[in-house]
């Protein structure tokens, strides 16, 4: 089981931190719970659904799902039931301990259950008073529910949505509050059951409660046991798997690239997204991830899932850089003016300005997926070749043209390096898929373009004094992106301009192992932590290029990084706090990528290491 530890803790905020979360889901929503047993961010049925619980968010409006032992200063820990996603939260004092199990129950468990969360409270050693408290807030915390009895339960209702909760203990109802309480004391070895789900649905009883738990957590193992990594970090590598398939849809297979939306890249500031989505910037590191630890079919889900996003254009629509997790156009950009923010960090946004930015690296990223999928897994089909042909021919385009870039600056366009670097990825995936599969296609005339962009960048994107290369055309700024050059195979991990830009980059964006994104302006007010994806690309390079004592080293700090139960967030302040929004997947997935690398790297260092 996971081992239990403080986690650091950023400027006095509020309300519970970012990093005292665990999370459980069920493949269509996620919920995160706290280490005091509250659930405090929940959005229902679905992931991009509105949320039921914002409590982190806003802990007077937001609404939260508590249980409170009555135990004196009760220590308290949290960890995974292994190689699941079943979360256990303890308090133990010298009175007595109590255990909190939380899940949702695994869809392989339908539909003899069906979709709701389940906590189970235990008392192992003591008797002990609990009190157990639900305060949903529908529609983004903007709908204070009715409540009202429903036989042995509550509904918590507000026009089409509607919650029950239910319980073998007396819920008592708290007018004019939209919530319900429950009070009681547990023996040793007594146990009680809570379900929350749709009103539609009747609850389980005891028994089933048990079986769903032991089912889930079975079916968590079935999963967790196929895979093939048996290298170092083998827990911390198992658990971001278990990450990234809570943020994966069972019913669609895209991958979230987070669970929440909202949660500041520095506390107080105005930088809050909503990462409900899927970023087709992700496909290739989520195809990749899955397919390195053996996970094929999730692997062909998600190709399927980004091949049908080609599909859906037309000679008048263009692939957008992110998605709805069913692949529908994903939401506009508003505010939640009636939050209050985690930490005071306004504006509260749901939806994505980004949606409609240019971005011309998705493009790499997309056919990046499509060729490691073709070549480890099964053929493109036909028409969806003809599709990726339109694709790669509009890159050949406009692969001169300025775009936002990968971080999705709101400054105005500019020729970015890794915009450009992953144009020269999309034809250079093109021509060899052309090649290896005898698919038709300009191959030739692809092929010369992505030789002028390697000539382009070589030439245009280097520091005017010191050679490295730089972030934009003609400047002298560096931009942790870059770390990706390599990792497509653009430049030898060795090469001598490419160590001095590995070296730049530690000198001017790394801090204690933390790697920050860039330094420059970026047209945004406020400032922003470290992104602790770049500090695992930044590990695989240092890899890549043989320096393995290095990257041994900060891995072992980039691991300590996450929080106590493993999970990584999109940012960290300079006391390693967690900020952004959480789990983040493409963290997740760059750990997984270094882990793997190193690993081969420290067992076979003058072998060959498998690499697609």
């Amino acid at each position: 089981m996971s081992k239990p530890s403080k986690t650091p803790q950023p400027n006095p905020v509020p309300g519970r931190t970012i990093g005292e979360h665990g999370i459980v889901g069920n493949l269509d929503t996620t919920a995160l719970v706290a280490s005091d047993g509250t659930i405090d961010f929940m959005c229902w049925p679905h992931m991009d659904s509105p949320t039921v619980f914002a409590g982190l968010l806003d802990p007077d409006k937001g609404g939260e799902f508590t249980v409170t032992p009555d135990l004196v200063d009760a220590s308290t820990m949290q960890l995974y039931v292994p190689e699941t996603n079943v979360l256990i939260t303890r308090w133990m004092s010298e009175a007595g301990s109590v255990e909190l199990t939380d899940f949702m129950p695994h869809p392989e468990t339908r539909p003899r259950v069906a979709a709701c969360v389940m906590r189970c409270i235990r008392v192992p050693r003591g008797r002990v008073r609990i009190r157990v408290r639900c305060r949903p807030r529908l529609d983004y915390a903007r709908r204070v529910p009715a409540v009202e009895e429903y036989g042995d339960s509550v509904v918590f209702h507000d026009g089409p949505q509607s919650l029950r909760l239910a319980s073998k203990v007396p819920l008592m109802i708290e007018e004019g509050e939209g919530a319900a309480h429950a009070e009681f004391e547990l023996n040793p070895g007594e146990e009680v059951w809570f379900t929350l789900g749709d009103e539609a649905h009747d609850p389980p009883d005891e028994t089933e409660c048990r079986a769903a738990c032991e089912d889930t957590a079975e079916a968590w193992r079935r999963w967790t046991r196929r895979s093939t990594y048996r290298g170092r970090w083998r827990e911390r590598v198992e658990r971001s798997a278990l990450v990234l398939k809570l943020l994966t849809s069972h019913t669609h297979g895209s991958v979230a690239a987070a669970a929440t939306f909202g949660l500041p890249e520095a506390t107080g500031q105005g930088r809050n997204w909503d990462y409900r989505a899927t970023w087709i910037r992700d496909a290739s590191f989520t195809v990749y991830a899955f397919m390195r630890l053996g996970y094929i079919d999730e692997a062909e889900h998600f190709r399927r899932w980004t091949e049908a996003r080609l599909m859906d254009l037309d000679e008048d629509t263009a692939l957008r850089i992110m998605y709805a997790i069913d692949g529908t156009e994903a939401a506009e950009e508003d505010t939640l003016d009636h939050l209050a923010g985690y930490a005071g960090s306004r504006p509260v946004r749901i939806g994505n300005g980004a949606r409609t930015q240019t971005q011309l690296d998705i493009f790499g990223e997309l056919m990046d997926s499509l060729y490691l999928a073709n070549k480890y897994g099964r053929a493109i089909s036909h028409t969806g070749w003809l599709h990726v042909v339109r694709m790669v021919d509009h890159v050949s385009r406009h692969w001169q043209d300025p775009d936002e870039g990968i971080w999705e600056i709101r400054g105005g366009q500019q020729h970015f390096l890794h915009s450009r670097l992953m144009c020269w990825v999309a034809l250079d995936r093109a021509v060899r898929l052309a090649g290896k599969r005898s698919l038709p296609g300009p191959a030739v005339e692809w092929a010369a373009v992505r030789d002028r962009i390697a000539d382009d960048i070589w030439t245009n994107f280097r520091h005017p004094e010191y050679g490295y290369f730089v972030q934009t055309q003609g400047g002298t700024d560096l931009d942790a992106a870059l770390l990706m050059m390599p990792l497509v195979r653009f430049v030898s991990a060795t090469d001598p301009v490419w160590l001095a830009t590995l070296d730049a980059i530690h000198d001017q964006l790394a801090d204690d192992g933390m790697m920050f994104r860039y330094r420059n302006e970026d047209g945004l007010e406020g400032g922003e932590g470290a992104f602790t994806t770049c500090t695992f690309w930044y590990v695989e390079c240092l890899a890549r290029a043989g320096r393995l004592t290095e990257a041994r080293e900060i891995m072992a700090r980039g691991v300590l990084y996450a929080n106590h139960l493993g999970l990584f967030s999109e940012e960290l302040s300079l006391r390693a706090a967690l900020l952004g929004n959480f789990p983040q997947a493409l963290t997740h997935l760059a750990f997984i990528s270094a882990a793997f690398y190193l690993d081969r790297q420290l067992s076979h260092p003058d072998g060959q290491v498998w690499q697609p």
